[in-house]
């Protein structure tokens, strides 16, 4: 079994490897993130300091807030939380970084009458706001030719109230690219230096969809995180992908091979703190995905998140880690050991050291605990659990 050391049992190699890290990043380990949401920006943007070399793969499939106008009025997939990624793992410290960086995060008013806020995003298109006039060329031109693209192909009737600029401007380069994710992803990830790599998992419009206790089925995501609707009220049983009719056939969506490859890169994988079923077991429905994990021999850790989940509802430790080694079995096989697919769950000291046995006993798999959370209790602290993620062996 792939070993681990952490706090707990640190020796000198694993104290050197952070100073090694932090004094050269662009050298640092390829720690692999499954993840969706904004619960590990903050781990991501402290990991930055520590390596250059981190990759995300990430869920496409948000279907609440901003991200709903733009998947329905282009028929695309969510970038709602690639757009997060970028910026949290983007170096703002090189000239002329931090202008893209306030372009990017701007998000217009959500009150304002709409012919204010069309009559704003002209203005960027035109390079006659202020802040796309501070971004030097050539980088200001491409951005305004995504922002036309996005304009000419916007409906007449396309709500901006609380529209994130970023997003727009990727909409545009992947309307620009033949309805692409990656090319966009890569020039985004060129704008603001990104420190890391950051991809959708599949790049395909499809839904997220569950399964409750009962057998009704619950297709979008904004019907099953809590968070925009009432929380769902019974437990889920297993996540599926969806037309946004109906559960489409396992096999039918596949992790892309430059995916895969990232994957057989990996010095650390991490199943990371957010959403149980939207922002991670999401991550782990396409075919190919259980199988690229198991066959990496590296530490293949799950974060768990801090704090309540409603997605978790009748969920113990226990419980989290058998929604994530469902998929990952249903593809790479249901005879593979469970430590072939997680290799140690990491976890704050607050954790009830039954639930740490708990996930022993029932899927063999080690469950470490470490002082991992900030102030709070609530979240984890990111320079703690970086230095963590940097240590493994």
């Amino acid at each position: 079994m792939t070993r681990i050391r952490v706090e707990r049992e640190m020796d000198l190699p694993s104290g050197l490897r952070v100073l090694r890290a932090l004094s050269a990043p662009h050298h640092g380990p390829r720690i692999l993130f499954f993840s969706g949401g904004s619960a590990l920006n903050a781990i991501s943007r402290n990991l930055k300091r520590y390596t250059f070399n981190s990759a995300h793969l990430i869920t496409p499939f948000d279907s609440g807030g901003s991200s709903q106008i733009l998947r329905q009025s282009f028929d695309m997939p969510a970038i709602g939380d690639l757009r997060s990624r970028l910026m949290a793992l983007a170096d703002e410290t090189v000239l002329g970084q931090p202008d893209i960086y306030k372009l990017f995060a701007h998000r217009l008013p959500r009150d304002a009458p709409q012919r204010e806020l069309a009559a704003e995003v002209r203005a960027m298109t035109e390079g006659k706001h202020p802040l796309v006039k501070a971004i030097s060329q050539p980088m200001r031109k491409l951005i305004q030719a995504f922002l036309q693209d996005f304009a000419e192909q916007a409906p007449a009737d396309f709500d901006y109230r609380n529209a994130s600029i970023g997003n727009l401007i990727i909409v545009g380069g992947y309307l620009g690219h033949d309805r692409a994710l990656e090319p966009v992803m890569f020039l985004m990830s060129k704008m603001v230096d990104v420190r890391g790599t950051v991809r959708s998992v599949v790049d395909a419009n499809l839904q997220l969809g569950v399964e409750l206790d009962d057998g009704t089925p619950v297709i979008g995501q904004r019907l099953i995180t809590g968070k925009e609707v009432a929380p769902l009220k019974q437990r889920i049983t297993r996540a599926f992908l969806s037309d946004g009719r109906a559960e489409i056939a396992p096999d039918a969506i596949s992790l892309p091979k430059r995916n895969r490859k990232m994957i057989s890169q990996a010095d650390v994988i991490c199943y990371s703190p957010g959403s149980l079923y939207s922002s991670v077991v999401a991550t782990l429905l396409p075919a190919g995905v259980g199988r690229s994990v198991a066959a990496q021999p590296v530490p293949k850790l799950y974060l768990p998140s801090l704090g309540h989940d409603p997605e978790a509802l009748g969920h113990d430790l226990s419980d989290q880690v058998a929604a994530l080694l469902a998929p990952l079995r249903a593809d790479a096989g249901q005879d593979v050991p469970a430590h072939r697919l997680i290799s140690h769950v990491l976890c704050d000291s607050s954790r009830k050291a039954a639930e740490c046995r708990a996930v022993t006993e029932r899927h063999g798999i080690p469950c470490v605990t470490l002082p991992l959370a900030d102030a709070s209790g609530e979240k984890y602290d990111p320079g703690k659990v970086s230095e963590v993620l940097v240590s493994l062996d």
